[in-house]
């Protein structure tokens, strides 16, 4: 049984965190490591929080898509937290480090909803007639635990260590690209920096799509048209030590810049 006084102390710690860019140590001394409830429990306090204040929820990310980085925290499944409109930039559109902590870029397909998603079990089909589009995409994520050192627990109270996100300007139907076969390149000043493919992701970015609305529905709270889901990394993320710019190049979807200011 979650405690309601623990969820409110922990949602407010990482939430002063976030606020003075400063790192706390990790919650999984206080949550069990395999309490899942409880960590989205605090996830959906700062979440709820975020709404009362005016913030706009503009759709989901999924994390922890990779199955190296799933047995590397031992679960078997990944994550998601929750996108914020305050969260989103526009391609190379100045992103200030002065209010990120430790970020790390990486490169992902975007989907962008033109049906509800309310189906107790969805298939590949329903994704694929849902979606109006795919997008490039980098997520910025950014851990309010010292030193990225995390587990599940940790990264999902944290709400699945999100940050910001930018797409790309080029969409494109999902008719028109094998999400699984598009190769993926991050580089900065023309070094490339990770590579992958859509395969990287849980086998096709399709399954952890179809996962997340699953779980949505599960919550009552379904995936809506308008709705943008971030699928998952196509490579290893890159840590983003000073200014400059990261671009993401996807087969297919054309190329999505972060540029980073001090």
């Amino acid at each position: 049984m979650t405690d309601p006084t623990l969820i409110a102390a922990l949602a407010a710690r990482l939430r002063e965190a976030e606020g003075s860019r400063a790192v706390i140590e990790p919650v999984r001394g206080e949550i069990a490591i395999d309490d899942i409830a409880t960590a989205y429990a605090v996830q959906q306090a700062n979440v709820d929080l975020r709404v009362q204040n005016g913030e706009r929820i503009v759709g989901r990310k999924i994390g922890l898509t990779s199955r190296a980085v799933q047995q590397q925290l031992g679960v078997d499944q990944p994550d998601f937290g929750a996108l914020f409109a305050s969260m989103a930039y526009g391609d190379g559109e100045p992103i200030p480090l002065s209010q990120l902590i430790q970020p790390k870029v990486e490169a992902e397909i975007a989907l962008v909803l033109e049906r509800d998603l309310t189906h107790d079990k969805h298939t590949f089909v329903d994704i694929l007639r849902a979606s109006a589009y795919a997008l490039a995409a980098i997520e910025i994520v950014d851990s309010r635990i010292q030193n990225w050192d995390i587990r599940f627990v940790d990264t999902v109270a944290d709400n699945a260590s999100s940050a910001r996100f930018v797409v790309g300007s080029r969409p494109v139907p999902l008719s028109q690209i094998d999400l699984s076969a598009c190769a993926m390149t991050l580089s900065r000043d023309n070094e490339v920096l990770s590579r992958g493919n859509g395969a990287a992701c849980l086998g096709n970015p399709l399954n952890a799509a179809v996962w997340l609305a699953d779980r949505m529905v599960q919550l009552g709270t379904p995936l809506r048209a308008g709705d943008v889901v971030l699928t998952g990394a196509l490579g290893p993320m890159v840590a983003v030590k000073e200014p400059g710019t990261y671009t993401a190049q996807i087969d297919g979807l054309g190329s999505v810049r972060a540029t980073f200011t001090a």
